[in-house]
Order: structure tokens, then C-alpha cells, then sequence
């Protein structure tokens, strides 16, 4: 299976050379595991409450915060695209799940909400930052290899699957 621990080292890192702690962070979506990591790795961490933002997509402004992170947050809303319209911060540190040609969009059938709407390509998504407002500074792939046999594990382990970008408000 596929370590967790490795991809949030990667984000975190990625996010440490956007911004050093203790950075003020807008982290959309719930308090979970990577929050935490982020508050241990000494940014202070305000992330949104548990309420579809589809439906409230206001939930991410009025926060004074130096940055707004979205790690593996944006393919689970049906509109990132007021989401991305909406925020209000300077800058934005985001993850997504890039599409694979080799293996389905995610989907759990027993959740609505744990499911991909969308999975990008990587000038995909650099379009939807550009069209809502924001400049694309820095960006990085990563893999996601898994400790199976087979040609889907095969490919998982030299085709980027995690796609993070690092963009400012234009």
C-alpha cells in the first residue's frame, strides 16, 4: 500500500520552501492528519469547518492569514473554480491527484464526499489558477509507487500522481 507518510513529508516540505513557520495558514477542509503535521512542523492552522463548500464557498475568506493550503481538497468539491475565485489570501500552496490514463477516477460508493470529481492534468489545473485570479510560481510532481506486483503498481512507481503548486494572487 501506498505510505501516507512519504507524500505528506513531500508537502510539507514543499510548503516549507513557500513560507517558513510559524506561517498563519487557511488549510480548506477539516482538521486531519496533515493539519496536524503542519502545526507540529510549527505553522499555526485554521482550517475550515466540517460544511460542504459547494454550498458555502464564503467560508474561505475573511481569514488573516498568509497563506491558503489545499492539499487533496479540490477534487472532492463539484466547483473548485468559485472556491479558487473566492479565496481572499495572497497566496496559495495546493496538492491535487493528477489523472491517470491507467486507473478510473477515485470513487467511494459509500460517501458522496469521498469521491474525485476531478483529477487534472497538470496544464489543467495551472489554467483553472490562471482563469481564477492566480499566477503559478513554483510546481512539483511526485509519484505514488505501491508495494504490489503488477503493471498498474509498475507504473504507479514512475508516473506522477500528486501534483502541487505553489501560486500567488495576480
Amino acid at each position: 500500500m501506498f505510505d501516507v507518510t512519504r507524500r505528506f513529508d513531500a508537502t510539507i516540505k514543499f510548503l516549507a520552501q513557500a513560507l517558513s513557520p510559524p506561517a498563519r495558514i487557511l488549510d480548506l477542509g477539516v482538521d486531519n492528519s496533515l493539519s496536524e503535521r503542519m502545526r507540529t512542523a510549527g505553522y499555526t492552522v485554521t482550517n475550515t469547518p466540517d460544511t460542504d463548500l459547494d454550498f458555502n464557498p464564503g467560508l474561505v475568506t475573511g481569514h488573516d492569514v498568509e497563506v491558503v493550503t489545499a492539499f487533496e481538497i479540490l477534487e472532492h468539491v463539484h466547483n473548485p473554480f468559485e472556491i479558487l475565485r473566492a479565496l481572499d489570501a495572497p497566496r496559495l500552496v495546493a496538492t491535487i491527484p493528477m489523472r491517470l490514463w491507467f486507473a478510473p477516477a477515485y470513487r467511494n460508493m459509500n460517501d458522496v464526499y469521498d469521491q474525485h470529481f476531478h483529477e487534472f492534468e497538470s496544464w489543467q489545473f495551472d489554467s483553472l489558477l490562471k482563469k481564477t485570479g492566480w499566477a503559478v510560481v513554483r510546481t512539483e510532481k511526485w509519484t505514488s509507487p505501491i508495494g504490489q506486483i503488477g503493471i498498474r503498481p509498475l507504473l504507479r512507481r514512475y508516473t506522477p500522481r500528486y501534483y502541487a503548486v505553489e501560486a500567488e494572487r495576480t
